[in-house]
């Protein structure tokens, strides 16, 4: 699913417009149309609704919703926010056709809003994706009233005052929303986390925007859902057999943290991959032996930490590195060898990241479109450098995966991932469970496989993300998300991947 800018998002309603011989006011009533919908399905007509509408055409979907609301014998009052003189033509003609029994109130001052309590359900349309300057005066005022409230608040299309795609100015005043409705796409916004408090829950109501407008346009910026990783996973041939699916190596484990590699080498496992080699300290050596008796173990000669490279380093498909590794400087040396030497995929997760990211002679070897960096947000800053915010954070990731011709895969909700070719995918699956030590090892195993599998970089990137959300969503509903554990995670994979090829 392609995310659009609020400029191309403009451009997607005006040629709709045009392509089928309807007028802006007739769009706005299909997309108000949509939004009540979703608005019955989700509250009963109990309590008093009050729409807050701006003078521009958010405001006029606001003034929509008022009136279809009201002929479904909702209790509404419609506030109108701003100059009226300066509204958009839309709204004016919208305004007109509130009948005479809505009850109507025209907001000029802040002493005018009403008392908000958490019996009232409030829709929010005082702006929407054009706003372009930070919001201030009188619609500042009513956001500050309407955020300090206890009324459960929807916000359409964007929360007010937010912008869609680009740093929202920190001294303009925007909505916290409950729940926020977007139209035909997502917006950038909603998936980054400096925005929760002001999202909410969002859901996406298509309106018929264009669809070969859609997809003619072009943009780096992606969500990927099931119907764009469901075709990706690879039937397999009847007469396979084990080396068809490649062998991993793990680099992975340290004394005291042997678990990590106990963690990626099930996932490994479990996400299809041929035959697996794990590498551990020799500490280790018993542990996966007896945790994991599918793969198979070389014991390091450092007893706690990685020091050497196995031989015949090429003759893996992929190589995972990094998961309970520790930081020491025979390990830093170890992870030069193995970029000096390796000719295969690399995914370089944990405290392979913060070697190489503390390491300007390591970065310098890092081979071009070979790499895979799976970070979480504090090993990403080791890494790439600190962002001033979550817009920069992105643009920093994509100069990174140019620069060094990697790709990266940010963890955390709706994780991010970036190619060298400069596209942005996020993510739709997972939950805030998965938020517990081991969840990332579980990723660099199933990622690892897939790339040992033949798939290419990108595709185990974006299908290995999309599984590991999955499993842990389908884990989140048979334990909870306080409760789950990253070994929920990987038992659930084989129900992942089953949905993902009973599907395709």
């Amino acid at each position: 699913m392609k995310i659009l800018t609020a400029a191309q998002t403009r451009e997607a309603d005006a040629y709709t417009i045009k392509a089928e011989g309807i007028s802006s006011a007739d769009l706005m009533e299909r997309a108000a149309k949509a939004f009540t919908t979703w608005f019955e399905n989700k509250f009963q007509p109990t309590k008093e609704v009050l729409v807050f509408c701006g003078p521009g055409n958010n405001g006029g979907d606001g003034l929509v919703v008022a009136r279809l609301l009201h002929q479904r014998n909702y209790p509404v009052r419609v506030f109108t926010v701003g100059a009226s003189e300066k509204a958009s033509s839309d709204f004016k003609t919208n305004l007109k056709l509130l009948p005479d029994e809505l009850k109507h109130f025209h907001i000029e001052e802040a002493n005018q809003v009403p008392d908000l309590n958490e019996d009232l359900n409030v829709i929010d349309a005082l702006f929407g994706t054009g706003l372009n300057r930070p919001v201030t005066g009188i619609f500042a005022d009513v956001i500050e009233k309407l955020n300090s409230s206890a009324a459960c608040i929807t916000s359409i299309d964007i929360p007010s005052g937010l912008f869609s795609d680009s740093q929202t100015p920190y001294e303009g005043a925007i909505i916290k929303a409950d729940y926020t409705i977007s139209f035909e796409l997502p917006k950038l916004a909603f998936l980054l986390p400096q925005h929760e408090e002001y999202i909410g829950e969002w859901h996406v109501i298509p309106i018929g925007l264009s669809e070969q407008f859609i997809s003619e346009t072009e943009t780096n910026l992606y969500y990927t859902t099931y119907r764009d990783i469901h075709y990706k996973l690879k039937p397999r041939k009847k007469f396979s057999h084990k080396g068809t699916f490649g062998h991993t190596l793990l680099l992975c484990g340290g004394f005291g943290k042997m678990g990590a590699a106990v963690l990626a080498a099930r996932a490994c496992l479990r996400s299809g991959v041929g035959l697996l080699t794990l590498q551990v300290p020799s500490a280790g050596y018993t542990v996966l032996q007896t945790a994991v008796p599918e793969a198979m173990t070389l014991a390091d000669k450092s007893r706690k930490h990685l020091s050497e490279l196995p031989q015949d380093i090429n003759k893996y498909n992929a190589i995972g590195v990094g998961p309970g590794l520790g930081t020491e400087r025979i390990t830093k040396t170890a992870i030069g060898q193995l970029l000096a030497t390796s000719s295969h995929p690399l995914i370089i997760d944990a405290d392979a990241i913060n070697l190489i990211g503390s390491s300007d002679k390591l970065k310098a070897q890092l081979p071009k479109n070979r790499v895979i960096f799976t970070p979480h947000p504090k090993e990403f800053e080791r890494l790439v450098g600190k962002s001033n915010n979550d817009y920069d954070r992105l643009r920093d990731m994509l100069e990174f995966c140019a620069e060094y011709g990697c790709y990266v895969v940010l963890k955390g909700s709706n994780t991010a991932i970036g190619t060298p070719e400069g596209k942005l995918y996020f993510n739709s699956t997972g939950n805030a469970g998965m938020a517990t030590g081991g969840t990332g090892d579980v990723l660099t195993g199933i990622i690892t496989a897939l790339v040992a599998q033949h798939y290419t970089l990108e595709d185990a990137c974006l299908l290995g993300v999309y599984v590991h959300g999955l499993a842990g969503d389908l884990a989140s509903s048979k334990v909870g998300d306080i409760a789950m554990t990253a070994s929920d995670v990987i038992d659930h994979l084989p129900q992942a991947f089953l949905h993902l090829q009973q599907s395709s």
